[in-house]
């Protein structure tokens, strides 16, 4: 076969493997996006979702009694009315002290084919209140739950040493209370529970900019792998533990719109792997298909276009099996196994198609670069596209210094004058198919 007209083929099978891989790539963000939609509100329904819990909302409010001016027609002429009315006043207050504890306990779980960072937190808060004002009133204090239909155990609600949990009942997932207070009252709020909620917990200190006077919030967590929501303060300190950290935020006062809380990690999806991998997979088989052409033209090896094709395939067989294999295995199981079922295929077929030596030492060791370790770099976040140029910068120079005494013109222009070769390895027929130079050491 002319070489140019090789290729053409070798071009035409990478093509076909790629569309397939793009196809396939396609269906596993399908499938991906599709459990991700169905499922996440069950779980949300089952556990609960994420936690903002947002500081108690103090409101003072006082009746006060003005003059109201009218004006009423009475015959031809106009009366002025003047009568007293009273009228309720509100005015927002921020807490004297803010005391807030929470402890984040992970437990991940998987539902159908998405594993779910779930966690289970105890939380418990404590605000003072000092009444400045000259004058006397109530304060509303509203507090809202996190979660309008999560769950949440051995609930408190103390104020001023009464609890006042019992007596109230909430009405779309608020509860308010009205306390009396007078000119230098001191109030003191408590607040507490168990609950459970989903990737992010964060606590809210105030609606919008606020002024917080002695701030203090302190979260544990009995996992190390931590980050941070958007919109968070970073923690004043933070202490490593043999379980996990211990963050804490300490301001004497401090002017913020921001929250505090965590995020917690999150297992790597099944589909999110598979599908990245399909989409980055031509560039691994070029890789590939490049290193097999130099060498077959250096060597005078002909490898006919069809030979590329179960090449093609038996790359592509690696991520079809990673790709469902995953849903039932730990990634790492899977990926080991689809690598040595891919090696295994083309190392054998590569033993009959040339040589045992080709096939064991070159073909296995670019596959196991280009396939095996192009794919492992997708697991560390960041080094994927660093990856693709240290390889492409490393096999450009190797083809450069095989080729660089190469006549191109040459090369391109032969045709195979080998004898048809069985696989045996003793001459065959004319009517053989594939036709290729044998190794020296085969001869």
């Amino acid at each position: 076969m002319h070489p140019i007209v090789r290729l053409l083929g070798i071009g035409g099978v990478f093509a076909i493997v790629t569309i397939a891989w793009l196809i396939f790539g396609a269906v596993m963000v399908d499938r991906t996006s599709n459990q991700s939609n169905q499922l996440h509100g069950q779980v949300a329904e089952l556990w609960g979702s994420e936690h903002a819990q947002q500081a108690p909302q103090l409101t003072f409010e006082r009746v006060i009694e003005r003059d109201e001016v009218s004006t009423e027609q009475v015959g031809d002429s106009q009366r002025v009315v003047r009568k007293r009315v009273k009228e309720r006043v509100t005015q927002p207050r921020n807490p004297s002290s803010t005391h807030v504890t929470a402890d984040v306990e992970l437990d991940q779980r998987l539902k159908g084919l998405m594993w779910y960072s779930l966690y289970n937190v105890t939380f418990n808060g404590r605000w003072t209140y000092t009444h400045t004002d000259a004058d006397e009133g109530e304060l509303r204090i509203a507090f809202a739950f996190p979660d309008s239909q999560g769950l949440y155990d051995d609930f408190r609600f103390v104020v001023n040493g009464e609890e006042r949990a019992n007596s109230l009942s909430p009405e779309q997932g608020r509860l308010q209370v009205l306390i009396p207070v007078q000119p230098g009252d001191e109030l003191t709020v408590e607040i507490g529970y168990r609950s459970r909620g989903m990737n992010t917990w964060a606590y809210v200190p105030a609606q919008g900019v606020a002024n917080l006077e002695d701030f203090h919030a302190k979260l544990t967590t009995d996992f190390h792998d931590i980050d941070f929501p958007a919109f968070a303060m970073s923690p004043s300190t933070k202490t490593q533990t043999d379980d996990g950290w211990t963050l804490s935020w300490d301001f004497a006062q401090v002017v913020t719109g921001h929250r505090v809380g965590i995020a917690t990690p999150q297992r790597l999806q099944p589909g999110e792997p598979a599908s990245a991998l399909s989409f980055s997979a031509p560039i691994s088989l070029f890789f590939f298909f490049l290193v097999l052409f130099v060498l077959g033209t250096l060597r005078r090896i002909e490898i006919h276009p069809m030979n590329y094709l179960f090449l093609g395939a038996a790359f592509f067989a690696f991520h079809l099996l990673f790709g469902y294999s995953v849903d039932h295995l730990h990634v790492v199981p899977a990926f080991a196994l689809s690598s040595v079922v891919s090696m295994v295929l083309v190392v054998t077929y590569l033993r009959l198609v040339v040589s045992a030596r080709f096939a064991f030492i070159e073909a296995a060791l670019a596959q196991l670069i280009y396939l095996v370790g192009f794919s492992l770099a997708h697991f560390w976040d960041g080094y994927t596209g660093l990856t693709v140029t240290v390889l492409s910068i490393f096999t450009l120079f190797l083809v450069m210094q095989w080729t660089g005494r190469i006549n191109w013109s040459e090369a391109l222009s032969r045709k195979s004058s080998a004898a048809p070769r069985t696989p045996s390895g003793h001459a065959g027929s004319a009517g053989d198919v594939v036709a290729r130079r044998a190794w020296p050491d085969d001869r």
